[in-house]
């Protein structure tokens, strides 16, 4: 039996699974065919401008005409049943949903374009073969997607007008910054896709060289035009144009596309829009929605295409557009008008340098007089951010976040500070660092960590972020502003933050010589943005 009839036979039980018993099943050489009293499936083949076959399924209503169509693109290493579950559900509804494997990938043909002008022009593509072998409504059609796919999704509607509704599920905004943002390379990250693109797909020459350049820190031009040429962003006038209604849903530790771009995005754009953040990392919030298990992001997903390809009035269109779960509570849920009510006040904490216990202070009084707090870059320090995917993960499923005993890291190879104890306190929003450092050598990174601390000196993980520099004079005063991604959390009483400084991380690929060092000195502050 080929894959190809096993995908068969997978979606034909998906149909009695979710939708009730197959009554026949036909297949030919080039589509395979299951019909019912709900949904009718095919597996079809696309032929795109160039001649690549894209592999796609299509799943229609039993009855009607001029029905409203969903475009559903697979994922980074997933192919065209990986929406099968809601694929379902929304034909049940009454739409056309048609799911593709990106080229590269499976049994789809070509290599990979890594959301590139031929992915951009397979989605039209798509588009054009469901008007005409659909009962598709070409007045209202959307498109979405996971990670990759949702990406894609975005850029397809910058480029095609006709789309009129897009869900993006942990997909980018801006590339450049997705791969290397403060200048500093996301190794895990990028290493995860390769291998993944090599072991079910087919990387093209293109790719492979980018991806040398990049692991080796060479062509950073080029790496940036290829970054830009693939990020909605750089189309915002033509989405702003044609205003497609744009649902984000994206989690706060995405180790893959980082969250802050988002907000970038969801503030330059003037169309329908509605951005969610969860705990988790990339592509869980929605992962079981998948398996059509019940999902607060999928279930936005449907009302969003209710509302503005069926017409039905879901409420979601005066919904307050902006939505934040508080991530250490138990799913409290807050929503927003804008992004600029979600930080009531910004309370700045001026550095100072390390008492006896090695901790230099937090303070909101103005720091005088001369210190300085010098780290080597000859090793790391337990400050860290964890694994890839895996360790923001386990947050979404249980609530835990990296920890890290802060009287164990290491003062020689840190820099660490800390506030006062706190009352109560709720973060919202982006925090920023301001540092003036005197690095020994003319390029090297720096990581920050900011950690909620309790009274035995444990702390909790609320964000973190790399900062690069390049061709800095050796000795001099050199300043560092960093913007860390945003967060939803609740500082319980009796606990302080702390701000923890190193000069190396596993999920970042940092450009220190093994025996330099780093001076941070004054005026050096970190902004808490608070609700």
């Amino acid at each position: 039996m080929t894959l190809r009839r096993i995908l068969t036979s997978l979606a034909a039980a998906m149909i009695l699974i979710v939708g009730g018993p197959a009554t026949a099943a036909v297949a030919t050489t080039t589509t395979a065919t299951v019909t019912s009293n709900r949904p009718a499936l095919r597996f079809v083949d696309i032929t795109a401008p160039d001649g690549v076959v894209l592999k796609a399924n299509v799943m229609t209503p039993a009855t009607g005409n001029a029905h409203p169509a969903i475009v559903f693109v697979a994922s980074w290493g997933l192919n065209d049943a990986e929406y099968l579950a809601q694929a379902t559900k929304f034909a049940q509804d009454g739409y056309v949903v048609l799911s593709y494997t990106t080229r590269g990938f499976y049994f789809s043909g070509g290599t990979i374009d890594v959301a590139g002008p031929k992915d951009v022009a397979d989605a039209r593509a798509v588009v054009d073969w469901l008007i005409a072998n659909t009962p598709t409504d070409p007045a209202h059609i959307g498109i979405g997607g996971v990670s990759y796919g949702g990406g894609i999704s975005l850029l397809a509607a910058a480029h095609d007008p006709r789309i009129r509704a897009v869900s993006m599920m942990s997909g980018w905004t801006d590339l450049v910054q997705s791969l290397y943002a403060d200048q500093t390379r996301h190794p895990q990250a990028t290493w995860l896709l390769l291998t993944v693109g090599r072991i079910v797909g087919h990387i093209s020459d293109e790719f492979k060289a980018i991806a040398d350049d990049y692991f080796d820190g060479r062509n950073v031009p080029g790496l940036i035009e290829y970054g830009t040429q693939r990020s909605a962003m750089t189309y915002l006038d033509q989405l702003n144009k044609s205003r497609p209604a744009v649902l984000m849903a994206q989690a706060y530790g995405d180790s893959v596309f980082s969250p802050n771009q988002h907000v970038d995005f969801f503030n330059a754009y003037h169309g329908p829009k509605r951005l969610e953040y969860a705990p988790g990392d990339h592509a869980i919030p929605e992962l079981l929605g998948l398996a059509g298990l019940p999902n607060h992001v999928w279930t936005s997903t449907h009302r969003w295409f209710d509302q503005y390809l069926r017409g039905v009035e879901t409420g979601i269109d005066t919904a307050d557009p902006l939505v934040l779960e508080v991530r250490n509570t138990d799913g409290d849920v807050e929503d927003y008008p804008d992004w600029a009510h979600v930080t009531g006040t910004t309370k700045r904490y001026n550095l100072s340098g390390a008492s006896w216990t090695g901790t230099g202070g937090m303070s909101t009084n103005e720091v005088t007089g001369n210190w300085s707090a010098r780290m080597s870059t000859s090793g790391d320090t337990i400050a860290d951010s964890g694994v890839v995917v895996l360790s923001n993960t386990v947050e979404a499923l249980t609530g835990h976040t990296p920890h890290a005993w802060l009287p164990a890291v290491n003062r020689r190879r840190a820099a660490v500070w800390g506030t006062d104890w706190l009352k109560a306190t709720q973060l919202r929003g982006m925090p920023r660092m301001h540092l003036t450092v005197k690095p020994s050598a003319a390029n090297g990174t720096l990581v920050a960590y900011l950690y909620d601390v309790n009274a035995v000196g444990s702390g909790a993980l609320i964000t973190q972020a790399p900062i690069s520099w390049v061709d800095a004079k050796p000795g001099e005063p050199t300043t560092l502003d960093l913007r860390l991604p945003l967060t939803a959390w609740d500082v319980p009483s009796g606990h302080y933050l702390s701000l923890v400084v190193d000069t190396k991380d596993p999920l970042y690929q940092g450009t220190n010589p093994r025996d330099a060092s780093v001076t941070v000195t004054g005026p050096s502050w970190f902004d808490v943005p608070l609700r």
